[in-house]
């Protein structure tokens, strides 16, 4: 597999300087700040280089423009007219998750900047408008590296995925292979072999995106997983059960029924007819280190040998 990269989704990526100030400043002062400047929206209290608050114009001058607001404030520290609790994010943090993270939050906070730290500093912040277009530049790039029948990622990234993980702590890479698949789209049509592979799909998704797993789809029959641990029972066995306690309602009884039927197979010539299984090839972190994905690649390809040598559904482990 030859890498490739896709648009970088960290926040940090589109991260901008704000100003900042000690939450000893006075709201004097503060004003004079937002006065001075406009186009403003915030200004983050910063101390000891860590973000601890953010005083944003509409509420710095709500909270001034009541009846004794400015001579209540005016001369106090800016901690009595900020919020303490504003959305701060980690700069590797994907623009994905804080979009979502800013969304959630309460109306009259919504539009707020975001805050951004670095390794616990403060960074700069990003405008939800920047947040929410860079937003949807990534949606579009994602689409168009979506296999277009399961809408799953595809071999970029999958590849893009795989130099991620290498030198992860914990890792174990899973491919998923349909046994006599060409044999069901030669028997009963294209269309009804797409259903099963989006039956597939949906039960890869179950067992492994839903959990919060990297789930990728080659192509065809072939899909692959990155599980950021080495618990690969837990995740192979209900995958292999209800894959093979449900395939059979894509065939139709009469062929279920007869032990003489015979159908064509990959040769192109008639073979006994067999219900398809599904091959699970495992390479873990466990024993050994992969320095490339190439390396990862032939090491899952030889295991699925392996799985291909075995009837009915299976999955093994590489165990060098």
């Amino acid at each position: 597999m030859k890498t490739s990269s896709v648009v970088s989704t960290n926040i940090g990526r589109i991260v901008k300087a704000a100003p900042y100030i000690s939450p000893s400043v006075k709201n004097k002062e503060v004003d004079k700040i937002f006065t001075e400047n406009p186009n403003i929206r915030g200004i983050v209290v910063v101390h000891l280089g860590r973000p601890i608050a953010q005083i944003t114009r509409t509420h710095f001058y709500q909270k001034i423009g009541t009846q004794y607001g400015y001579n209540l404030y005016m001369g106090r520290e800016n901690m009595r007219l900020a919020k303490t609790d504003p959305l701060m994010v980690d700069y590797y943090e994907s623009i994905t998750i804080v979009s979502k993270l800013a969304m959630e939050r309460q109306e009259e906070d919504l539009y707020d900047d975001v805050i951004v730290t670095k390794d616990g500093k403060f960074a700069g912040v990003v405008s939800i408008r920047a947040l929410l277009m860079n937003f949807v530049e990534i949606q579009v790039e994602m689409a168009s590296f979506l296999n277009p029948l399961s809408n799953l990622p595809g071999n970029q990234l999958i590849d893009q995925r795989l130099s991620e993980i290498l030198h992860a702590p914990k890792y174990s890479i899973i491919y998923f292979d349909l046994d006599h698949f060409k044999s069901y789209n030669d028997l009963y049509g294209f269309n009804k072999g797409d259903k099963v592979i989006l039956f597939l799909t949906e039960i890869l998704k179950r067992n492994i995106q839903q959990k919060g797993h990297f789930l990728g789809h080659i192509g065809g029959d072939d899909f692959m997983a990155i599980c950021p641990h080495h618990n690969i029972d837990n995740v192979c066995i209900p995958i292999i059960k209800e894959f093979d306690e449900s395939i059979s309602t894509f065939y139709e009884k009469d062929h279920l029924m007869d032990p003489n039927f015979k159908c064509k197979g990959r040769s192109g010539k008639m073979e006994k007819f067999l219900i398809m299984s599904l091959s699970v090839a495992v390479v873990t972190n466990n024993k050994r280190q992969f320095q490339t994905v190439e390396e990862l690649s032939d090491a899952l390809a030889a295991v699925k040998r392996n799985c291909k040598k075995i009837k009915g559904s299976i999955y093994l482990v590489d165990e060098y």
